[in-house]
């Protein structure tokens, strides 16, 4: 069986965050609140080397936005950003927001994926 993962960005959907987030991001990317996001996307667009490096893992991949996660899977209390695996319907914390955060670049963040942990 194939591993399915929930990638989970700490922002929330919809045309007016997406434009609050870029400005965030050029305007103070130090405390901007998603370094999944940061790191892979740059302001407009989903970086070739993260597209790259998840079209080339062992995996399925979902991406959603807090809010979505939230409506879709019904999961309180999680922590965003987050990477979750997908088991029988079931949802385990992959990848933590601390994990997450502590990733300096995007070799980091796929190693970590690379590891889970």
């Amino acid at each position: 069986m194939t591993k399915q993962l929930v990638f989970v960005y700490n922002a929330d959907s919809g045309m007016f965050n997406t434009l609050t987030d870029i400005a965030h991001k050029v305007f103070s990317p130090q405390t901007y609140s998603c370094n999944l996001c940061a790191i892979s996307h740059s302001y407009f667009s989903e970086r070739d080397e993260w597209k790259d490096f998840i079209s080339g893992l062992d995996a399925e991949c979902e991406f959603l936005h807090r809010d979505e996660f939230v409506k879709k899977y019904d999961l309180k209390g999680a922590e965003y950003p987050a990477v979750f695996e997908k088991k029988d319907n079931q949802l385990d914390v992959y990848l933590d927001a601390n994990s997450i955060n502590q990733c300096n670049s995007m070799e980091d963040l796929q190693k970590k994926i690379n590891c889970g942990s």
